[in-house]
């Protein structure tokens, strides 16, 4: 079995929609999806993620079916220095490396300051809710593999966020979300594809094929966004700081 998963283009927050530059990239990445076979769609409740989906969707004439658990991961934490609400993958690369435990992947959410933000919980959510999704597509979870119930070759597709997907990735592959969150960066539209190996029958798990895909956008002449990146040297005073 094929794991799609996306992130929403280019994102306007506060409407909760895309910026034009993000419609130009969902018309885009519709292109390559619907070339593909895909057995069944999944999409956040929210709207970027739902505008970015329906535009590949109304090319197709399919649907989505609303997984709520695919919103962006929310589970907001209080800054030790500015007192101030973040999302746990914003912080400061200086502050956060200093702690072993976000390197563990049993041990990443137990640090007081993700215990309070209720991080463990809503990354258990998402676990569940996954899982909960594989096992219907013949995958059920047992440990940190996954015994086959239905062996397949069938693509589903997810169309979520950047915080999420790092979640679900960590789950499926066993690594730290807060690794994924700080070292990896998918940028608006991209797309990232897991294939299941079942090399002994009965048995599989999930292997990351590619990460953060944007050849649509270079296929098509359209520069990616910078969106989910922090400054490449200081002195770029145009590019997001903090």
């Amino acid at each position: 079995m094929k794991l799609i998963i996306i992130r929403h283009a280019d994102p306007d927050y506060a409407i909760d929609s895309l910026t034009q530059k993000g419609w130009r990239e969902a018309r885009l990445l519709a292109k390559k999806i619907s070339a593909l076979t895909v057995k069944e769609f999944y999409v956040s409740p929210l709207g970027r993620a739902r505008d970015t989906a329906n535009t590949t969707l109304e090319r197709l004439g399919r649907t989505a079916q609303v997984l709520p658990w695919l919103r962006e991961f929310h589970a907001p934490i209080l800054d030790e220095k500015t007192k101030k609400e973040r999302i746990p993958w914003d912080w400061l690369p200086q502050d956060w490396t200093k702690h072993k435990e976000f390197y563990d992947r049993e041990l990443w959410n137990t640090h007081p300051m993700m215990q309070a933000g209720e991080v463990a919980q809503e990354a258990v959510r998402v676990a569940e809710g996954l899982d909960e999704i594989l096992e219907t597509h013949g995958y059920k979870r047992e440990g940190n593999l996954y015994r086959v119930l239905e062996s397949n070759n069938d693509t589903i597709v997810f169309y979520c966020h950047f915080g999420v997907e790092c979640v679900m990735l960590g789950h499926l592959l066993g690594i730290s979300p807060m690794v994924l969150w700080h070292g990896m960066c998918a940028a608006p539209s991209s797309v990232t594809t897991l294939v299941t190996e079942e090399r002994r029958e009965g048995i599989a798990c999930f292997r990351m094929s590619s990460f953060g895909d944007i050849s649509h956008l270079y296929a098509g002449g359209e520069e990616p966004s910078f969106a989910a990146r922090f400054c490449e040297s200081y002195s770029n005073t145009e590019e997001r700081h903090d």
